[in-house]
């Protein structure tokens, strides 16, 4: 995985609740067991009409907004455990979701991919729909090491909770194996002094 520190960008809002994994990324797209592709189906169902038409109205699809960051509403990634669901919107170029809440397979799935799920209170969510609303180029910055996202030229701030593991492994770009790995000379150690 690509490491993640910092990352200062624009933002997409989607400020839709209970947005499930088929809506992120339908079914009939679940054939593949590779990760290629998968952007290209994002809210599919949201994107395309039926005759396979751009719908301009759908914020993806919007010139307006654009960014590395989607803002969405509360309760994302609800639904199946579809790991494809992150796959999708690391494919598509997102780095950051922030909501006011994830389901918990979600969340899983989206750390264990490189993506960061930044889970505020609803009021704070409330606040950065209404911001970027006023100002679609606002500048979003998070730092990883500080567990801290600020927004704007006032900087109005929040600090976000992440498991201590999954930091470690995003900060050094570390999937599972990666990590047992970089602890060989520590794990030898210990099998040395417990013979």
């Amino acid at each position: 995985m690509e490491k993640f520190t910092t990352l200062d960008s624009t933002a997409i809002p989607l400020n839709v609740s209970n947005i499930d994994t088929d809506q992120i990324i339908p079914a009939r797209f679940l054939k593949a067991t590779d990760k290629k592709g998968f952007g290209d189906n994002l809210f599919r169902d949201w994107r395309y009409d039926k005759e396979n038409n751009l719908i301009p109205e759908f914020v993806l699809n919007s010139s307006k907004y654009k960014g590395k960051i989607l803002v969405a509403g509360d309760n994302f990634g609800c639904g199946s455990s579809r790991e494809h669901a992150a796959w999708a919107l690391v494919g598509y170029g997102f780095k950051v979701i922030i909501s006011s809440f994830f389901a918990d397979i979600f969340k899983a799935n989206a750390l264990n991919n490189g993506l960061l799920p930044i889970q505020v209170d609803k009021v704070f969510l409330s606040k950065i729909f209404n911001l970027i609303n006023g100002n679609d180029n606002l500048i979003f910055s998070v730092n990883l090491e500080n567990q801290s996202l600020s927004i704007g030229d006032d900087h109005l701030t929040t600090f976000f909770d992440i498991d201590s593991y999954k930091k470690t492994c995003l900060l050094n770009g570390y999937d599972d194996i990666d990590y047992l790995i970089s602890e060989k000379n520590a794990i030898e150690a210990f099998e040395l002094k417990n013979k």
